[in-house]
């Protein structure tokens, strides 16, 4: 079948699917309670269809601002905390309504659907059609005289899954690496982002947030602007230097951004083009198929509700099995084969992260899916398989990436001024710090290991085990981290010897992506995580799955991938002076204190590539006993996770280097640094409002 054709029977299944749902409202056949969800998704295809018509006929370039915005809100109101109480897409409500046996069923279908939003936007038909024919494949279940069985409308959610794994897949591929998927490009380089009605384009959540974010990035000159892109695209191309990678192998780099900040983006675009690069900018995930638990992964608009993603993070649980792992990692091997020409030249992900979102503890409702232990094992061979896959296409010895972060509105009244003292945070003197940091490596390098005590109520004791070094002169244990990869500058940063690190780690009180932690204790034993707790809900099964969804997701130990030091004590002051710390992201957070991340190390995929301080001393530590496992079986390295936890100055008793022969150099005591040559990194700490 040519191109053509195909394209003509989709056209027609689209119309036939459409001239069906137009029916639905007004047939009343199905019984109630099932009725009112077939209704309601009816009205909302017909609603998504009738703008899919406007936009074709030029509806966004002269619709009123107020309009879009009414139309954005009702695409998305049925979700919004509001109206969730009684939404389908809760499974409390879908279970309570329509009965145990059917109400995951269809909360799970109505987040399937509920990605269409996306595809009238961007024009995917195809993945429109695909939807409306689920909905009706479902409606016609309960055309004959007795309700379908529970089990068949899950074979037909099943079979859907299934039958598009290769196309969805194919597709998602493609997204990462082929910058003819241009969609957000274009919005960004040719809509006129001094009007605000821009952003509706997207198809994306627009809220207050995004809305004065733009406003707010409208105001400042020009050459701020392109400053602040030139910061972000410069940390990227450092980061190629610095590795001794090759950057001009590549041709694609991956921007990921939150709405708001396309005046940023389109200066970091002609930037990136200036070294060779072409943006490569696609959406998180919409397909349950592709999605990551609650993980954002691409650009996107407001979370409309983060309840919601919580309650559908465990989806897969309705079909996740061998037969689909499988066919997965088969139509992601074929995928890549066939852009790989496009996925070898691709150089890694640019993100612009934000933060100020006012900190989210999820409810944990019994009606929303769970993964079996047999599901959440397939789920991680999942991960660390395609992780494989993607390597071996887009190489990891040979990417890298940079990151770095802004606040939004929702922040608070210093919205304003919060921004004007990141932007600072993000372009100070790195020359400073790297002599400031290296002082702290010389002493770092004379010990075996490191020992770390909490003050204030923290109960954090730790010992982590340093790499022997068999030239001290040549080579170094830890990297002096300057603003390239991981802006704003700040840490230095080991991987630790597994063996006979160990002991507590206490945080009172965590921010860790998009999920608040109280009273979080992790027990460690030779580098593996062994025990953990936390204190958000009222009973240890909660806070145990929390942690082990959200921190080792599904794996039953990480090895402690990391141990760094921060030395952003200007962050730090920022975080206290505005009452902020709460709020702040890991990329700024990690810089404000001693980090430990839990999962694979800062060099994973990369570990046989030599790293060089800027003192011209190599990195020896980019292993530990786990990666080490690569050279034997792959599977047993990578966790593909990298948690980073963090302990606050106020909360830090002391960090001492303890050497082989007993001798102990103190660097931080009560909160402060010690080691002479660092004092001046207590500047900061003194001048705290």
């Amino acid at each position: 079948m040519t191109d053509n054709q195909e394209l003509e029977l989709d056209q027609l299944r689209f119309t036939l699917a459409m001239d069906r749902i137009r029916e639905i409202p007004g047939e009343g056949v199905v019984p109630e309670p099932f009725r009112d969800f077939f209704e309601k998704e009816a009205a909302f295809f017909l609603q998504l269809v009738q703008v899919k018509q406007q936009i074709e006929q030029g509806w966004m370039d002269s619709a009123e601002q107020k309009e879009l915005e009414m139309v954005n809100r009702s695409l998305y109101e049925d979700i919004l905390p509001d109206k969730y109480e009684k939404s389908y897409g809760n499974p409390a409500w879908a279970v309570q309504t329509l009965g145990e046996a059917y109400g995951n069923i269809f909360c799970v279908l109505y987040a399937e659907l509920a990605g269409s939003v996306v595809y009238v936007y961007e024009k995917r038909d195809w993945d429109l059609l695909i939807s409306l024919e689920l909905f009706l494949e479902f409606y016609s279940a309960f055309q004959d005289e007795f309700l379908p069985e529970p089990e068949h409308l899950r074979e037909i959610l099943i079979s859907y899954i299934n039958d598009y794994c290769p196309q969805i897949m194919e597709y998602r591929v493609r997204e990462l690496v082929d910058p003819s998927l241009d969609f957000a490009a274009q919005i960004i380089e040719h809509a006129d982002l001094g009007d605000l009605r821009y952003l509706y384009r997207f198809g994306e959540y627009v809220t207050e947030n995004e809305l004065r974010t733009a406003a707010f990035l409208n105001s400042l000159p020009e050459a701020e602007v392109e400053a602040m892109a030139r910061t972000y695209t410069e940390g990227y191309r450092i980061g190629f230097e610095v590795t001794g990678k090759n950057l001009a192998k590549k041709k694609t780099v991956n921007i990921r951004f939150c709405l708001g900040f396309e005046r940023m983006v389109k200066h970091a675009i002609r930037q990136f083009r200036e070294m060779g690069l072409e943006p490569v900018i696609y959406r998180c995930a919409s397909h349950s198929l592709n999605k990551r638990g609650n993980l954002r992964i691409g650009f996107y608009g407001a979370i409309p509700n983060p309840q919601y993603d919580y309650d559908h993070k465990n989806d897969a649980a309705l079909y996740l099995d061998e037969k689909l792992v499988t066919r997965k990692l088969r139509a992601q091997q074929e995928a890549f084969e066939a852009y790989k020409s496009q996925a070898n030249t691709h150089a890694g992900p640019a993100c612009i992260d934000v933060f100020g979102e006012i900190p989210f503890v999820p409810e944990t409702k019994k009606e929303a899916l769970q993964l079996s232990k047999e599901q959440q094992k397939l789920e991680v061979r999942y991960n660390q398989e395609a992780g494989q896959i993607t390597n071996r296409y887009i190489i990891g010895e040979e990417r890298s990436f940079t990151i770095i972060a802004y606040p939004i509105p929702e922040i608070g009244d210093d919205f304003e001024a919060i921004f004007r003292e990141t932007v600072k945070i993000n372009t100070l003197d790195y020359k400073k710090y790297q002599k400031l940091q290296q002082t702290l490596i010389d002493a770092l390098d004379q010990g075996e290991k490191v020992r770390v005590l909490g003050m204030n109520g923290n109960e954090t004791d730790l010992t982590i085990m340093l790499h022997q070094l068999s030239d001290p002169a040549e080579q170094t244990n830890f990297e002096n981290c300057v603003a390239d990869v991981n802006i704003p500058v700040g840490e230095v940063f080991t991987s630790p010897v597994l063996t006979g690190t160990q002991g507590l780690l206490h945080v009172k009180g965590v921010y860790l992506d998009s999920f608040h932690y109280d009273d979080l204790k992790i027990q460690v034993k030779d580098g593996m995580t062994m025990d953990y707790s936390c204190a958000n809900f009222a009973t240890e099964e909660e806070n145990r799955r929390y942690i082990e969804e959200n921190i080792l997701f599904h794996h039953d130990s990480l090895p402690m991938g990391e141990f760094a030091i921060g030395t952003n004590t200007t962050a730090y002051r920022m975080a206290k002076d505005f009452g902020i710390a709460d709020k702040l992201p890991i990329l700024i957070a990690e810089k404000m204190g001693p980090h430990f991340a839990f999962g694979d190390t800062c060099y994973s995929w990369a570990e046989d590539t030599p790293v060089y301080n800027p003192d011209g001393k190599e990195i020896i530590a980019r292993d530990n006993e786990r990666s080490l496992l690569r050279k034997e079986d792959v599977s047993k390295a990578y966790f593909g996770c990298h948690t980073d936890i963090t302990i606050p100055y106020d909360e830090l008793g002391s960090i001492t280097v303890i050497c082989s022969d007993g001798k102990e150099i103190p660097l931080i005591r009560e909160g402060r640094f010690v080691l002479e040559g660092t004092e001046e990194l207590n500047e900061p700490l003194d001048h705290i409002g």
